[in-house]
């Protein structure tokens, strides 16, 4: 293992319930070092699903959140200034190539479409990333994959994907999981028992009814984690409830209402 990424290295297993056969085809498509793409709505564990995925394979996770400000340099490199002069320091995206760890852009709809093209000659069969500035060619190590993730939900003409990107990359797609076992993970990350667990989740599925009808996204996973974890602590659960699940999500009076009365019915 190389020394620079054994910060990246993984080394106790993430906690992750498959949903569907999404483990075997990740590990069939890295077997071949095809880049992935994950598409689901937020919180629904895509980011815990490549963090479990790097463990399984023993692999460095090197991980981008990506926005808009996010330049080209900011993922391949750039030449700092120092006592010495100037040296070479590579970006993330660089960093894995060059060594061999997955690299995860997430939610890559956030970047500027002229950054995201840097990636476009590592998922192809050349396997190459240029540092135009150094005037070098790195060819990617035999471990080094691209993953990356967004939301569908937010694209818009502005924030999307070109087809030149997506066609580069085989798919998974991810939703929230069914109530039993998005009961069994609330459970186990928040710390209370199944049957409560059951209950904030039937709270997010009323929610997820409304996306579309008043509200731009449901209760995601993450969140009933959040509520889960209050409780633990000794929060009363309707209002962890209000607190992680309704006011992050609207502002609309009426839809409050609307959602806390959801809360009653099962607190």
């Amino acid at each position: 293992m190389q020394d620079e990424l054994r910060d990246h290295l993984i080394t106790e297993e993430p906690y992750y319930q498959p949903t569907a056969d999404e483990v075997e085809l990740y590990e069939a498509a890295y077997s071949v070092r095809m880049p992935m793409m994950l598409k689901g709505p937020t919180g629904c564990g895509k980011t815990r699903f490549v963090e479990h995925m790097a463990w399984k394979l023993g692999k460095p996770l090197i991980t981008v959140a990506c926005n808009e400000d996010m330049t080209a340099s900011d993922l391949v490199g750039r030449y700092l200034l120092d006592a010495d002069g100037t040296r070479w320091q590579d970006g993330p995206l660089t960093r894995a190539a060059r060594h061999g760890a997955i690299c995860y852009l997430d939610e890559i709809v956030e970047a500027r479409q002229d950054t995201t093209v840097v990636i476009h000659p590592l998922t192809d069969n050349r396997r190459v990333l240029p540092l135009e500035k150094k005037g070098e060619m790195v060819e990617a190590h035999p471990d080094f994959q691209v993953v990356i993730s967004y939301n569908p939900g937010y694209q818009s003409l502005m924030k999307d994907l070109k087809e030149s990107t997506k066609q580069r990359f085989g798919a998974l797609d991810f939703n929230y999981p069914d109530h039993e076992t998005e009961a069994r993970i609330v459970a186990h990350e928040g710390g209370i028992n199944e049957d409560m667990a059951g209950k904030l989740v039937s709270v997010a599925e009323r929610a997820r009814n409304l996306k579309g009808h008043g509200l731009d996204e449901g209760i995601s996973t993450r969140m009933l984690v959040y509520a889960a974890s209050l409780i633990a602590n000794g929060v009363a659960p309707l209002a962890a409830c209000r607190m992680a699940l309704v006011r992050p999500i609207t502002d609309d009076p009426d839809m409050r209402d609307a959602l806390d009365s959801a809360v009653t019915t099962f607190f």
